[in-house]
């Protein structure tokens, strides 16, 4: 029997960051994929975490792992996959360093991931982003922090993971204000800013002080703030927004709704998808494509290309009641 620590350690610590040059926000999400494997594992096994080995871990029980998330915890589709995606890329690691597994393996690699439902992404209008925006209160530091977060954010269609990552250093206000993003897949791009979104991020600066953290955004206490930290200050934001907007209050508004807003304003401005993919950094068309989906705009543009099929004139003419009585008798 083989243990599973000192793998999963070398798994996650030298050959996710080191030779798949994974971020440390995927690594992080494999590791909790692990943990909650682990956990169920050692509690259907009767035994503890560090005693399991990974002949124990066959296709039977990553299955019932599977099912465990759906049916217990709840989680969509589309999160069982990423858990099963990182099992996956887990035991084609192990194929290369314990030969002896490599049936197991590939029985586990065979699992199907299943298919999830392509629904339509919500986003906010101008007047909604524009709201959320002021929201804010610009009399405080930190108020001032977060509206040039909010205003990032939006502007940049940043990943909520792009932006608590930016340091002091991605940010060049001359001679044109820019951001330098490091994306999903490691894709860098430049993105220059809008004339109210540098002073919105000049503002920040003026009051951001010397923290112990070199983010542009740090917390309270100084440090990096994290993904939930600022799904905390949006969601302050948008109950103060809501109260104003009416339009808001049935909108569920996530740190990926200022990158979908963004999305569609820009594709609603440039008509343009590839300009939509190379702003939001996607590797590819097929990611941008949602938002195509999303707009009625380029399907009224087809109704309009199109002549509708003409029917035949007709008049009503009330049946018979003689004859439906017969018939109904028939």
């Amino acid at each position: 029997m083989t243990p599973i620590g000192p793998h999963l350690t070398s798994f996650l610590r030298e050959y996710l960051p080191s030779q798949r040059e994974m971020s440390v926000q995927t690594s992080d999400t494999y590791a909790y994929a692990f943990q909650l494997l682990v956990c169920f594992a050692a509690d259907r096994l009767k035994t503890t975490p560090a005693g399991l080995s990974i002949e124990q871990l066959d296709a039977t029980l990553i299955l019932a792992f599977l099912e465990h998330l759906e049916k217990k915890r709840g989680n969509c589709a589309r999160t069982r996959n990423s858990r099963l995606a990182a099992i996956k890329t887990f035991f084609r690691f192990l194929e290369y360093r314990l030969p002896s597994c490599l049936e197991q393996a590939h029985r586990i690699r065979a699992i199907p991931v299943k298919k999830t439902d392509e629904v339509i992404i919500g986003y906010l209008n101008r007047e909604e982003i524009q709201t959320l925006m002021d929201a804010p209160d610009p009399s405080s530091r930190y108020g001032l922090r977060d509206r040039a977060m909010l205003h990032l954010a939006y502007a940049g269609g940043l990943r909520v993971s792009e932006l608590v990552g930016l340091h002091l250093t991605d940010l060049a206000l001359h001679p044109q204000p820019t951001i330098h993003v490091m994306g999903k897949g490691r894709r860098e791009r430049v993105l220059p800013l809008w004339k109210e979104t540098a002073k919105a991020v000049r503002d920040w600066l003026k009051v951001r002080g010397q923290p112990k953290s070199t983010a542009l955004f740090p917390n309270a206490r100084g440090d990096d703030m994290t993904r939930s930290g600022f799904e905390y200050i949006l969601e302050k934001h948008v109950r103060t927004a809501s109260a104003k907007q009416s339009s808001m209050a049935n909108k569920q508004v996530s740190p990926h709704s200022m990158r979908h807003s963004c999305a569609m304003h820009t594709f609603q401005a440039t008509g343009d998808i590839r300009k939509v993919a190379l702003w939001l950094g996607h590797a590819s068309l097929q990611s941008t494509e949602v938002y195509l989906r999303a707009d009625p705009t380029e399907k009224l543009e087809a109704m309009a290309s199109l002549s509708p099929p003409t029917l035949r004139r007709g008049q009503f003419r009330p049946p018979d009641k003689l004859l439906a009585m017969l018939r109904s008798k028939g």
